[in-house]
């Protein structure tokens, strides 16, 4: 989990630059611009970095919830170990990242449903 406040300079003024909690690309929670309070998303969005800078925080205003913590270690083909949680659905290897599934993620939900 990596808790980040974006920092960029958008050309229009009603795009506020908030602070997430992100698990990869994935949005567990938000805490709008000149608010202290975290939101919760019930189910985690992708969020879209392209075009966007983010700082990471040093820390973290966000309290991590339970049911985001439970990864399983994955060994990948070419020997790299990724993390995969079924919960959330995220895997951290370069294929999720770029196209939001992998096979590491498809063998664990598998595996996990039967």
């Amino acid at each position: 989990m990596q808790a980040v406040i974006e920092t960029t300079v958008w050309d229009w003024e009603f795009q506020p630059n908030h602070t997430y909690l992100l698990d990869g690309d994935k949005m567990i929670a938000y805490i709008p611009k000149g608010q202290s309070t975290p939101h919760y998303f019930n189910t985690h969005m992708r969020l879209n970095k392209r075009g966007r800078k983010f700082m990471e925080l040093t820390q973290n205003p966000f309290v991590v919830p339970e049911d985001t913590k439970k990864t399983i270690k994955v060994q990948g083909s070419k020997g790299n170990t990724y993390e995969v949680d079924p919960v959330n659905e995220t895997c951290t290897c370069e294929g999720f990242r770029w196209k939001g599934k992998c096979r590491h993620l498809d063998e664990i939900l598998t595996n996990t449903k039967t």
